[in-house]
């Protein structure tokens, strides 16, 4: 007891505070997660389940979907759906941002009205994006029509060619405010006696923006680049209730694809083992995530 009380005496008293919540995390995070690794080792069926038994496999689960197609269509599509998404929603708040920073008399109005897409409920939003991009009664195809850009409707969800653009493109309209507002907080960090030194010895806007801007907020860059990758990758309910993962497969990720396997077709190991597969690949991004913000951190 006298070495106890001696370890929390000092610094590590903290450590007695943090004890809630790693108990908190451990119980309803890392069983669960370490619960999914053993079931992915298994061979758990709906036929099997009632029975009880469940026959260790050990990485059969994991070869047998490396050889599947549609788990390599989902990759594939994890992968083109968070790039595409990052690159427009990055683009495109970086702009705003530098829009917003300007201080103009109705920026914080006009800012707060774009926050409704980040309140909005993922579920509604897809709801609202799925009618939009009907074919028949939607406003894209009707909007496309009215300028003259096609003759006849286009059937974006249901076409295997267009459903992961409709979907790109929803979740691009969710994510912009969020890389508008972690950007827009980082300008406000740089001091606008640099800028106004720059303008002293002629730059211009854009060597402005290449010198001083970009540099400094190369920090916040590879947060916001580093966390929408993370929240855009793990995306199953946006992507489930426009297309369910189709047509054809067209657009499932490995969220979904892991949710059809556990409970469409009830093959739970094989579920678990996609899911696994997500998991460390952000597993790996966090780490990544956390060793940038160290260094950031050193640096000050």
């Amino acid at each position: 007891m006298k070495s106890v009380r001696r370890f929390f005496r000092y610094d590590n008293v903290g450590l007695l505070y943090a004890l809630p919540a790693f108990i908190y995390m451990l119980v309803f995070a890392g069983y669960p997660i370490f619960s999914n690794i053993i079931l992915s080792l298994q061979n758990v069926t709906v036929r099997n389940l009632a029975r009880g038994t469940k026959e260790f496999i050990r990485f059969e689960n994991y070869i047998t979907l490396f050889g599947d197609t549609v788990f390599k269509k989902a990759v594939w599509n994890t992968f083109l759906f968070t790039v595409s998404c990052l690159l427009f929603q990055f683009i495109i708040g970086f702009a705003l941002a530098v829009f917003f920073n300007k201080g103009f008399r109705s920026s914080k109005s006009v800012r707060g009205l774009l926050m409704i897409p980040w309140m909005i409920p993922m579920t509604v939003t897809a709801l609202m994006f799925k009618f939009m991009f009907a074919t028949d009664v939607g406003i894209i195809n009707f909007l496309l029509r009215s300028l003259g850009l096609i003759s006849e409707n286009i059937d974006w969800l249901t076409n295997p060619k267009t459903a992961m653009i409709a979907v790109i493109i929803a979740n691009i309209w969710i994510g912009i405010l969020f890389n508008t507002i972690l950007l827009a907080t980082g300008l406000t960090t740089i001091p606008q006696e640099l800028y106004e030194a720059a303008a002293i010895d002629g730059a211009n806007g854009f060597k402005k923006f290449t010198k001083i801007t970009l540099p400094l907020l190369r920090t916040t860059v590879e947060s916001v680049l580093i966390l929408g990758f993370i929240y855009t990758f793990k995306v199953y309910d946006l992507v489930y209730v426009m297309t369910g993962g189709g047509p054809v497969n067209s657009t499932h990720l490995l969220s979904t694809y892991s949710y059809k396997l556990s409970f469409d077709l009830f093959q739970y190991s094989k579920g678990s083992a996609v899911a696994n597969v997500l998991f460390l690949i952000l597993l790996a991004v966090g780490i990544i995530y956390l060793r940038i913000t160290l260094k950031g951190e050193e640096k000050r």
